[in-house]
């Protein structure tokens, strides 16, 4: 039983709360009940258990290098508002996408909900895998790992250079995608390829012109209303599931 948020293991953990800490280590904190199942359903790697004295453990628990702490002690690691008392150290894992199916390509996307909500989407979806793109917000920030609702752990997620990616896409037969409000059609009017590659970009620039210039088609979702555009993660579910359709 830990006692103190002094103890050398609680500064370690802290430290994964941070970009720095999680890249260090290899590894990430996953917190709440459901996310810990979620981990343990997956092919993923648990490293330890973090609980509170007072919570009651699923019995799996117990295979596991298993820590125990005060409620107190618990707040410093954890970063929800009302912590459930139960945490996981997970190993982070590239992954490889699945070249048969369709894929998600992020550009530059900077919030961690949006980010979050795009790898749940995808998830449900059927998306054979996501490609993040340099100046993605970190695929382990806590704000995505919940956003994500354990759909991390369900589908391929690595990291790429665009520009390299839709080469190799295109070797491998891929039509690719791009979202833009200008010189772009309809999705509704292109027609539905057998593999697509479907870029979106960062929330106020969206998708660079040099990925543009790539991609096979320009596509738009029409603004019936008065907004000047969607949330990219809005958009991005709308066109995931035209094109899996």
């Amino acid at each position: 039983m830990i006692t103190s948020a002094k103890n050398e293991k609680i500064k370690a953990l802290r430290k994964l709360h941070k970009k720095k800490g999680r890249t260090e280590t290899g590894s990430f904190l996953v917190e709440g009940s459901h996310l810990v199942e979620e981990a343990r359903k997956s092919d993923w790697t648990i490293l330890e258990i973090i609980a509170q004295d007072s919570v009651d453990l699923p019995k799996w628990c117990e295979e596991l290098p298993l820590t125990f702490v005060t409620e107190q002690v618990f707040q410093q690691i954890s970063q929800t508002k009302s912590p459930q008392g139960i945490a996981a150290v997970v190993e982070m894992k590239e992954a490889t996408v699945d070249l048969e199916n369709h894929l998600l390509l992020l550009d530059g996307i900077q919030d961690p909900g949006n980010l979050g909500t795009m790898i749940r989407t995808a998830d449900a979806a059927g998306f054979g895998g996501i490609i993040l793109g340099s100046g993605t917000v970190d695929l382990y920030n806590d704000k995505v790992v919940r956003a994500t609702q354990g759909s991390l752990f369900h589908i391929p997620i690595k990291n790429g250079h665009l520009e390299a990616e839709i080469e190799q896409l295109k070797e491998n037969e891929y039509t690719v995608w791009a979202t833009s409000l200008q010189n772009a059609q309809n999705y509704g009017d292109s027609n539905k390829d057998n593999k697509v590659a479907l870029i979106v970009g960062n929330e106020g620039a969206g998708v660079q012109q040099v990925l543009q210039e790539k991609a096979d088609k320009i596509v738009k979702i029409p603004i019936y209303g008065e907004a000047e555009s969607l949330n990219v993660s809005i958009a991005a579910g709308i066109l995931m599931y035209y094109i899996k359709g």
